[in-house]
């Protein structure tokens, strides 16, 4: 009886297992068996054993991803830094322009502090890749320029820029502002 309790048991046990059953339970039959569970036994291991490498290397790169957005948002919040402590002496300059005007009322060396700083600040701009766009007499362009009103004008071709109402700017070879200007138009012929 005990016999016949340990193949149900085994009998059980390989049917939970999803293998074939030996019907008449010859040796050849149990060897195959035995194979194929531990084939199966070490392709479980190997699954499970990708599985935990595939969860480190999600949880890895979960932690790369939440380190670079840390690191780009402490690159953006500091991106201007550079920039900034360049201007800072341009301020300090609008500081003693004010305290001097402010202690001697001298319209003349204002004028001539506010030049000096401009001439500076302007540098500085220029250092960082700002380039002036020249609009006035050229063609309009509207790559370039916004119109803002439009003139009639004989002495000019008509879609010439006769005045540059905001100057437009270029970050390097980049518009970074339009140029707001006055367009010229054909007169209307009476």
């Amino acid at each position: 009886m005990t016999k016949s309790r340990k193949d149900k048991t085994e009998h059980e046990k390989m049917k939970s297992e999803g293998t074939e059953i030996p019907v008449n339970g010859s040796k050849e039959q149990q060897k195959k068996t035995e194979v194929e569970n531990d084939k199966t036994a070490e392709l479980e291991r190997a699954a499970a054993d990708w599985k935990e490498q595939f969860i480190r290397k999600a949880a890895e790169f979960e932690n790369y991803k939440k380190r670079t957005d840390s690191e780009k948002a402490e690159f953006f919040s500091y991106a201007n830094e550079r920039l900034i402590n360049e201007l800072l002496p341009v301020l300090d300059d609008f500081d003693r322009i004010m305290i001097s005007y402010d202690e001697k009322h001298d319209a003349e060396d204002f004028k001539k502090g506010v030049d000096l700083v401009y001439a500076k600040f302007k540098s500085i701009l220029e250092k960082q890749g700002l380039k002036e766009m020249e609009s006035d007499s050229k063609p309009f362009d509207v790559n370039l320029h916004e119109a803002i009103l439009q003139q009639p004008k004989n002495e000019a071709e008509p879609n010439t820029i006769l005045h540059t109402a905001e100057k437009g700017y270029f970050i390097r070879d980049k518009v970074l502002r339009h140029a707001k200007v006055i367009v010229s138009t054909k007169p209307e012929q009476e």
